[in-house]
C-alpha cells in the first residue's frame, strides 16, 4: 500500500510552470490524504494568473495518475492572488532595499552566455553616467563578481551590518566575500532564499539610483526569492545569438512575466567578432536572431556586444574592459546599453 510519504516523493517532480522547482519545495502542497481507494491532496496557489492554478491541478493529477492508477485521484487547488505594490516610480520600496530608486535584474536562460561579465560592465557603464550604482551578486552557488573585480578583501561589519565594497564606482556585495572561494556552496532552497534576503537587509546600502542584481542562470529559487523581497523596475535579459540559447531567452522572459516584473529588454552578447587589425565584422554565432525574438515578443534589443578577448581578459584579471580599455568598440557598446537602460527607468 502507498503511503502519504509515497505521494509527497511523487508530487516533487510536478514544477512550478516556468520554474525549476518542484511544488513541493514552494510549499505549495497543504494536505495529503491517502487510503487504499483515494489520494487527496490539497494545493494552495497564490497567483493572479488563474491558468497557473488549472495548470498544475492538471498536471498533478496526471503525474499522481500515471503512477498510483489503482487509486481515485482527487487534486485540490486553492488559488489567492498575492499583495501587489503599486508600480509607479513614486512607489514606496519594500524595506528590503528602501534606499535603491531603480532595482533590476539581469538574468539568462541558460549558462556560458556572458551574464555576469555583461552584468558588470553595465554596472560600471551605469556609474560612468553619473548615477549611484550597486551591484548584488545573486548566484549564491556561483559568485563570480569578487573575481570580476579583483577583489580579495571581505567587507566592513560594523557590529550590526556589512558595508558593501565600493571600486570603480559601484557598491558590491556577493556571497563570495564570505566564504572560501575553493569552497562549494551546498544549500537547498529555503538557505538560498535566506542568504539573498540577508545580503539585501543585512548590508548598509548607501543611497543609490540603481541597483543590478547578477542572478543564477535558469529559473529558480533566486529568481522568485527576489520577486517577493523586492519591487523590480524590471529585468534584462543576457543571451547570444544561437537559436539554442534564444529558446532559454524567452524562457526567461516567460519566466518574470509570471511573477509580474517587465523585461526592459534583451542584450545579444558574443555578438559578433571584429577584427582588431582590419576592423571588419563577422558574424560568428549567426545575426539577427535577438532582434526577432525581441520583435516577436515586443521587448527591447538593449544593445550588441562583440565577443573579444580584452573583454574575457578583463573578467579573468579583474580589471573590467570598460576600465582597461574605455575607448575600445566594446567599451562603447557597454555605454551604449547603459544609456538604453537609463532611458528605460526615466521613462
Amino acid at each position: 500500500m502507498r503511503t502519504k510519504e509515497d505521494v509527497i516523493a511523487e508530487l516533487k517532480q510536478v514544477y512550478y510552470p516556468g520554474f525549476s522547482r518542484d511544488i513541493v519545495s514552494f510549499g505549495l502542497v497543504q494536505k495529503v490524504d491517502v487510503n487504499e481507494e483515494y489520494i487527496n491532496v490539497q494545493l494552495l496557489v497564490k497567483s493572479q494568473d488563474s491558468s497557473i492554478g488549472d495548470k498544475i491541478k492538471t498536471e498533478t493529477e496526471e503525474h499522481l495518475q500515471s503512477k498510483f492508477s489503482d487509486s481515485k485521484i482527487e487534486v485540490s487547488v486553492d488559488q489567492q492572488a498575492p499583495p501587489q505594490f503599486n508600480t509607479s516610480s513614486e512607489q514606496t520600496k519594500p524595506n528590503f532595499l528602501p534606499t535603491v530608486k531603480h532595482s533590476i535584474a539581469v538574468a539568462s536562460g541558460k549558462g556560458g552566455v556572458g551574464k555576469s561579465t555583461v552584468t558588470v560592465n553595465l554596472a560600471v557603464a551605469l556609474a560612468k553616467q553619473g548615477l549611484k550604482v550597486g551591484l548584488l551578486d545573486a548566484d549564491i552557488y556561483g559568485p563570480s563578481i569578487p573575481t570580476m573585480f579583483g577583489i580579495k578583501e571581505q567587507p566592513y561589519f560594523d557590529g550590526k551590518k556589512l558595508h558593501p565594497i565600493e571600486k570603480n564606482g559601484v557598491h558590491l556585495m556577493s556571497i563570495g566575500f564570505l566564504v572560501d572561494n575553493k569552497d562549494a556552496v551546498v544549500w537547498r532552497g529555503a538557505l538560498v532564499h535566506r542568504a539573498l534576503q540577508q545580503l539585501m537587509n543585512d548590508v548598509s546600502w548607501p543611497e543609490l539610483d540603481i541597483m543590478l542584481f547578477d542572478m543564477p542562470p535558469g529559473t529558480g529559487d533566486a529568481q522568485l526569492t527576489l520577486s517577493q523581497s523586492v519591487t523590480l523596475d524590471g529585468s534584462i535579459i543576457v543571451s547570444t545569438p544561437q537559436d539554442v540559447a534564444l529558446i532559454d531567452a524567452v524562457k526567461g522572459v516567460k519566466m518574470f512575466e509570471k511573477v509580474n516584473v517587465d523585461t526592459i529588454g534583451i542584450i545579444e552578447n558574443m555578438s559578433y567578432f571584429l577584427c582588431p587589425h582590419c576592423g571588419q565584422r563577422t558574424d560568428i554565432f549567426s545575426h539577427g536572431g535577438v532582434a526577432e525574438t525581441c520583435k516577436s515578443m515586443n521587448v527591447s534589443v538593449l544593445g550588441e556586444i562583440p565577443i573579444d578577448a580584452d573583454i574575457r581578459k578583463g573578467g579573468d584579471e579583474g580589471i573590467p574592459v570598460i576600465i582597461a580599455k574605455p575607448e575600445s568598440p566594446q567599451s562603447k557598446a557597454f555605454i551604449r546599453v547603459a544609456r538604453n537602460v537609463i532611458e528605460h527607468i526615466n521613462k
